[in-house]
């Protein structure tokens, strides 16, 4: 009896991994119909070449969110160049570059950055990091995208770290026989045989922080300047999509600006999910030419 109990006991667990895979699917679907759905009055040819323009001056009919799409883009992956070999440089550190007592401390202090409210970030970067920028570059008020990526890179550091270090406690109990029987120490066999076995482990963090950065409503609403336009440099201010939503579905309701909403938020979900296909492409091409 206890055999077969062991034996079937799988079996449940696959069909509740499967019933929730399914679920997961089938509400993304949903998200995508609704949008797609409250997207219809958008498809007139006015309407839309008016929504596919660079200009957002809604007072005199133009409605363009490109400019936003491109601040979207352009925040997030500057921010996820600056999060991720920093990301990395702390996983190395907690995973045998460091000594143990300050590793811990760093990891401690990651996990525990995971429980503080974005807000609470965008807060205090409101009260000490754009007065460092507009003193120190004495450029603008500011409020740019400079200090907009420094913000959303320090929101998304402890996803990528966390994701690369779970990655490199399952990496770490399969190589250490290898480690010890070599004579490697901690550092070599961190660089020679952890990392090169942590490509799912890299691509997980990649897609899971570039996710954070492009859903994050309210960095780029706080520090960004919410100026429609497209930035000439990292000194001026931007308005993402995210935060495009909030600004106006807090005062309009019934006009074109409101139907634009919606838009966006199509827009934000094919990226998100042209991305993440890409990045699964480009680890499924390396991994059959290895």
């Amino acid at each position: 009896m206890s055999a077969g109990s062991h034996i079937s006991s799988p079996i449940p667990a696959r069909i509740v991994i499967a019933v929730s895979a399914w679920i997961s699917a089938a509400v993304v679907l949903s998200i995508f119909l609704f949008l797609a759905w409250f997207c219809r009055p958008l498809l007139d040819t006015t309407v839309l070449s008016s929504l596919l323009s660079w200009d957002w001056r809604p007072f005199q009919g133009d409605f363009g969110i490109l400019s936003m799409l491109t601040g979207s883009l352009l925040l997030a992956s500057s921010s996820m160049l600056l999060a991720f070999p920093v990301g990395m440089g702390i996983c190395c550190f907690v995973h045998g570059v460091g000594p143990p007592g300050p590793a811990r401390l760093v990891l401690w202090t990651i996990k525990l950055m995971t429980s503080v409210p974005t807000v609470v970030y965008g807060f205090v970067a409101v009260f000490v990091l754009v007065p460092l920028l507009r003193d120190v570059f004495r450029e603008g008020s500011g409020f740019s995208l400079l200090a907009a990526i420094l913000g959303l890179a320090v929101l998304v550091l402890p996803t990528v770290v966390l994701m690369l270090h779970s990655q490199f406690l399952t990496i770490e109990p399969q190589v250490r026989l290898t480690a010890a029987a070599l004579g490697m120490a901690p550092s070599q066999k961190l660089l020679h045989l952890v990392i090169p076995a942590s490509g799912r482990g890299f691509l997980a963090a990649a897609i899971l922080g570039l996710g954070r950065a492009l859903g994050d409503t309210m960095i780029p609403l706080m520090l960004a300047g919410n100026a429609a336009q497209l930035p000439g440099s990292v000194f001026d201010s931007i308005r993402t999509m995210t935060a495009h939503i909030a600004l106006v579905v807090a005062t309009d309701s019934r006009s074109l600006a409101y139907l634009s909403l919606f838009a966006c938020g199509l827009l934000l979900f094919m990226t998100t999910a042209l991305i993440n296909l890409g990045l699964r492409m480009l680890a499924g091409n390396r991994e059959n030419g290895s």
